[in-house]
C-alpha cells in the first residue's frame, strides 16, 4: 500500500509538472528551484529522475524562447546585428 501511496504522490507531481511555464521568467524559477531541490541531495531516485525530466522542458522551452526573442529583435533590426562602433561605446563609458 505505500507503493500505492507513492506512486500518487509521484502522479501528482507529474501532472502539474507537465503544464508548460507562463513565461520565461516562471520556467527559470522552476527551473532554479529543480536545481535546489536536486542539489539538496533529498530527493529519491523516481523524484530526482521526474525533476530531470522536468528540467529538461524548462530548459527546451526557455530555448525557444530565447530564439523567438532573437529572430524578433532580427527582424526589428533588419537582419544585421552589428557590434556598436568603439567611439560610441567611448562615450557611453565617459557619461
Amino acid at each position: 500500500m505505500a507503493k500505492t501511496a507513492g506512486s500518487n504522490e509521484a502522479s501528482e507531481p507529474q501532472t502539474s509538472a507537465s503544464a508548460a511555464p507562463v513565461s520565461y521568467e516562471a520556467a527559470l524559477a522552476e527551473l532554479e528551484a529543480l536545481v535546489g531541490r536536486m542539489e539538496g541531495g533529498a530527493l529519491s531516485l523516481e523524484d530526482s529522475l521526474d525533476a530531470y525530466r522536468r528540467g529538461a522542458t524548462l530548459v527546451a522551452f526557455c530555448q525557444q524562447q530565447l530564439e523567438k526573442v532573437e529572430q524578433q529583435v532580427r527582424v526589428l533590426d533588419g537582419e544585421s546585428l552589428k557590434p556598436l562602433p568603439v567611439e560610441l561605446v567611448d562615450n557611453i563609458g565617459d557619461a
